[in-house]
């Protein structure tokens, strides 16, 4: 039997509990402070939050649509790893990740799905309309470092 990779086994978990998180303060954001279209988007929000972190270097996250139709077309997926989570969060996965080998050691990718979880956030999402319940229209991406 391998042994267990204790490791990835923390960072997978720093993942789930980063992705209750923001998940959570996304839902808390939209349903407390954003009530007609004039507002400052959570998503925008969301995003202000992530180069923060990312500045700090503390880990990389990015919100990114996979409904086809981004709010912003910086907000795609770009890379393979990106890509293909994508399409099996599409197709009904609630999670993927990946170990990538760097030069300055192991990387967790992972990928989480994004439904609309409140009817509001159609205000700003007319697209959002189409999507089926639990359906995702977007992703979170992240990359940390596995130490």
């Amino acid at each position: 039997t391998p042994k267990p990779d204790r490791a990835l086994e923390r960072t997978r978990k720093s993942v789930r509990m980063l992705d209750d998180i923001y998940k959570a303060a996304v839902v808390l954001i939209t349903d407390k402070y954003v009530n007609d279209e004039d507002d400052f988007p959570a998503g925008s929000a969301a995003i202000a939050l992530f180069d923060a972190v990312k500045q700090k270097n503390w880990h990389e996250v990015k919100l990114l649509d996979v409904s086809g139709e981004p709010y912003d077309d910086k907000n795609v997926p770009q890379d393979d790893f990106e890509k293909t989570a994508a399409k099996e969060l599409k197709a009904g996965k609630d999670y993927l990740d990946r170990v990538e080998k760097r030069d300055d050691g192991r990387y967790l990718r992972a990928a989480t799905p994004i439904p609309v979880v409140l009817p509001k956030c159609v205000m700003c999402h007319e697209n959002y309309k189409q999507a089926k319940a639990g359906e995702p229209i977007g992703m979170l991406s992240y990359t940390l470092k596995i130490e």
